[in-house]
């Protein structure tokens, strides 16, 4: 399940990354200025927002295998017709993207709705780490095929390629997957015990405590903490070849080589991350000391990079800093990527939904503000140090009011 799970994240992104790349031809056979590029890589974002909450719900009432089999059948579609909407009009492009995001959006919520039912706590950081690995490696795989692709057979070819993913996944998703260990699709990996080690119980999942979810301190922290390190992470995934590209003269045909090995830092040390923070908790770390510890470092870490990155002009040394500070930004991933399994496993799809719903605000607000700032300056360096500052907000707040004791079960 877990291995499933991950292909999704990987498709998930490979679908999303795709157009950071294409963009490029893209804006050049239309004509699109820096401002359009930005509309286009935020778009998605808009409809990406409007499912979150509801497919966390949508994934505790129907169960997260049948809104995560749904989802990517439904933004594998959009991903194919991109090409044909932008032919059309540069409107329906916009749409076209927007309705993509619809359907992506349900896929992290009806995810950790299934993490939380099949994974027991002594494996959840590694569990949560891994299945969030696919996002690097989904876009180091998009940023290294899709200039081949687009340079060989024509930009359109990208989103055909990829979105045909998506179908074949949900082949092996549908007679594999399961919504608990003991459903009879678990097969005989489905241990006896393992629900009760993963911390479900029998009550339903569709009985939310809204309320006390959003009284809780500790939910804000992680909602806070989601929309800093997505404005990093989202900034960077759709501006980052256009960076090496623009500002820094990269072809198009070498663009992969620079964008590659911050991606490959990234899935590692997420991974890496995801061990360490499990190895912490098994030594006696109490578990919110070994967030915290984990979060420190996957936030202050690319502050102080994006920091460097903002004062270089040399394609070598930015490379190295945006390295650095995506490799360590993955920690993240084993702190308050998974802290809302610590707090309550069985509404961790609702959580992972209310929190990236505001996760989701600067794929939309970040993304085109970085198109803005970089057309009213002519550089990259204003939108590192706002992302920079952001990120330590995030830290702070935490540090302050994080929490991994289960609160709302």
């Amino acid at each position: 399940m877990v291995l499933l799970c991950f292909f999704a994240t990987f498709i998930c992104y490979i679908d999303r990354v795709n157009i950071s790349v294409a963009i490029i031809p893209m804006a050049e056979q239309f004509g699109w200025s820096d401002t359009q590029r930005g509309f286009v890589l935020s778009s998605f974002f808009v409809g990406y927002l409007v499912t979150q909450v509801v497919g966390g719900w949508l994934a505790a009432k129907l169960g997260g295998k049948a809104v995560l089999g749904f989802g990517v059948l439904w933004w594998s579609l959009f991903t194919i017709l991109t090409p044909l909407s932008a032919v059309a009009a540069f409107p329906a492009l916009i749409a076209a993207r927007i309705l993509m995001g619809v359907g992506e959006g349900v896929a992290f919520p009806a995810t950790y709705n299934l993490l939380g039912r099949w994974v027991p706590l002594r494996e959840r950081s590694r569990a949560a780490a891994f299945n969030l690995s696919a996002i690097p490696l989904g876009t180091l795989f998009a940023v290294t095929a899709t200039p081949f692709l687009a340079v060989a057979y024509g930009w359109p070819s990208v989103f055909y390629v990829f979105g045909a993913a998506g179908f074949v996944w949900f082949a092996f998703w549908w007679f594999l997957a399961g919504d608990r260990p003991q459903s009879p699709a678990a097969g005989a990996s489905g241990t006896a015990g393992q629900g009760e080690a993963a911390g479900q119980d029998d009550r339903p999942d569709h009985e939310i405590p809204w309320r006390r979810i959003f009284r809780t301190r500790a939910v804000w922290a992680i909602i806070i903490g989601h929309f800093a390190n997505n404005w990093g992470l989202y900034v960077l995934l759709s501006w980052l070849p256009s960076y090496f590209a623009s500002e820094l003269g990269i072809n198009l045909r070498s663009v992969w080589i620079y964008v590659a090995p911050p991606w490959i830092a990234s899935f590692v040390m997420s991974n890496v991350a995801g061990w360490i923070a499990d190895r912490m908790i098994r030594s006696g770390q109490s578990v919110t000391a070994t967030r915290k510890i984990i979060q420190t470092v996957g936030f202050v870490g690319p502050a102080v990079a994006l920091g460097f990155l903002a004062g270089t002009s040399d394609a070598v040394s930015a490379l190295i800093w945006i390295t650095i500070a995506l490799g360590l930004a993955s920690f993240t991933f084993a702190g308050a990527g998974c802290n809302h399994l610590d707090i309550s496993p069985r509404h961790a799809g609702v959580l992972f939904g209310i929190s990236n719903t505001a996760g989701t605000l600067p794929g939309i607000i970040g993304v085109a503000l970085t198109g803005f700032l970089v057309d009213q300056t002519g550089t990259f360096a204003a939108a590192f140090y706002l992302t920079a500052c952001i990120l330590l907000l995030g830290w702070i707040v935490f540090l302050l009011f994080g929490t991994a004791e289960r609160i709302l079960d």
